[in-house]
């Protein structure tokens, strides 16, 4: 077949739109890679959309309907797999490109799942742990034809926990009337979850880091980085990379950053946030905006907060040497030739943090097992895979003469794609 030229690529009306700036590096990519147009269109569209209503009773007496969504974007390497998450801002555009992310992680983390996401729009610090549960469990019933551990196979994100991955794995056994803990990844251990996944993610974007270190010629012992948010990724990013002898000299979450040129003391803002979720009042730094910490003058930088926060307003401002994207989506598409330009080597989110769908995997293959791997074990075969991906990856970007985030995404949609042209388009 022969190849297109891209004249008339998916819209692209708002750069800021995590979608369209996902789709803008695929475009990008699929031009590089001379994708016919019947393939680009393929995997440029979610295989499938569900939309449902979720009508509980409150605590108060009164019935109140939140809506819920799962995008499938593809499943040609396997069952799909992603998370979910509740957010009052929640946006079908938001999932869709989360979703297509997810299925380009899988790939380069060569792990034998699609890419899927989901979630409720929903503020969960309004509601009770009784409203959660009843959201969840509604939500889990009116999916129970998408899930499965053979199908779609999710997990926990932003405002979800190993909790609520324990009540959907509960509903969705009640149903269809035996115990299946494979049918999410995530959940506490007393009923199949793994050791280590939990710190997963974090784990991976220190593997990630290390490895751009060591391509930049950077001692990790002479350097200085920045962490931007301190949830779980964070915060584990934080600590991991600190234990490498990286100098964290600034952290920030919802609170607002902090810095402190000698060093946080990570321990204690790990115990502080834990106690108080927030770092307000902790007296690890002084005190600097959110912004601020994107701009300091260190080696590597970590955004592992929300999408955007890295654009072409403030790219020219960042100071770091390296990013590595421990958040998904943080920087924007028009951001990406400023950073390029400036000789700023970016470790993008669809390599950078697969630390975490990789343990997820991990985890759903001894629960098919019913054998469970010792801690070293996870953390051993995490930091190959996380090696492997990211050699891969960075040896893609050369061949191209791309960044790495172009040759991320060459190389995961080289695989779907010929995936796909081997099984084929059944009709």
């Amino acid at each position: 077949m022969d190849a297109v030229t891209y004249k008339e690529p998916a819209p692209i009306l708002d750069k800021e739109n995590p979608f369209e700036s996902m789709m803008e590096r695929f475009d990008v990519a699929a031009e590089l890679l001379e994708l016919e147009r019947g393939v680009y269109e393929y995997l440029k569209t979610p295989v499938k959309q569900v939309t449902v209503s979720i009508p509980i009773q409150m605590d108060n007496g009164e019935i109140e309907v939140f809506e819920g969504y799962r995008i499938i974007h593809n499943d040609a390497l396997g069952p799909s797999k992603g998370g979910i998450r509740y957010a009052p801002d929640l946006t079908v555009d938001e999932i869709k490109a989360l979703a297509a992310w997810m299925t380009w992680k899988c790939a380069i983390a060569n792990i034998p799942f699609g890419g899927a996401k989901g979630g409720v729009k929903c503020d969960p610090t309004r509601l009770t742990p009784v409203e959660l549960e009843k959201i969840t469990r509604r939500f889990t019933a009116n999916m129970l034809d998408v899930f499965g551990p053979d199908k779609d196979i999710p997990a926990p994100d932003m405002n979800t926990n190993e909790q609520i991955m324990a009540w959907i794995m509960d509903t969705y056994s009640m149903h269809v009337r035996r115990t299946e803990n494979a049918v999410v990844t995530g959940k506490p251990l007393i009923i199949g979850g793994s050791l280590g996944r939990r710190e997963a993610t974090g784990r991976g974007v220190m593997v990630a880091t290390l490895a751009a270190m060591a391509r930049k010629g950077i001692s990790p012992k002479q350097s200085k980085c920045a962490v931007q948010g301190f949830g779980n990724v964070g915060s584990v990013s934080a600590k991991l990379l600190s234990d490498q002898g990286i100098r964290v000299i600034a952290v920030s979450d919802v609170s607002g950053g902090y810095y402190n040129k000698d060093g946080i003391d990570l321990a204690k803002a790990m115990d502080w946030g834990q106690k108080h979720r927030t770092l307000e009042g902790s007296g690890i730094g002084d005190s600097i905006t959110n912004e601020d910490v994107l701009e300091l003058e260190v080696d590597v930088l970590v955004p592992a907060a929300k999408e955007d926060q890295i654009t072409a307003k403030n790219a020219g401002k960042i100071k770091a040497k390296i990013i590595v994207e421990g958040a998904n989506g943080p920087t924007t598409a028009k951001a990406d030739p400023i950073l390029d330009a400036n000789g700023v080597l970016v470790v993008p989110d669809i390599l950078a943090n697969s630390g975490g769908v990789t343990v997820s995997y991990f985890e759903w293959v001894q629960d098919r097992q019913g054998y469970f791997w010792t801690l070293d074990r996870v953390n051993r075969r995490l930091e190959r895979m996380m090696h492997d991906a990211f050699n891969n990856v960075f040896h893609t970007a050369e061949k191209y003469n791309v960044s790495m985030r172009l040759g991320a995404y060459v190389l995961a949609i080289d695989k779907v794609a010929k995936t796909l042209k081997v099984r084929g388009i059944y009709a």
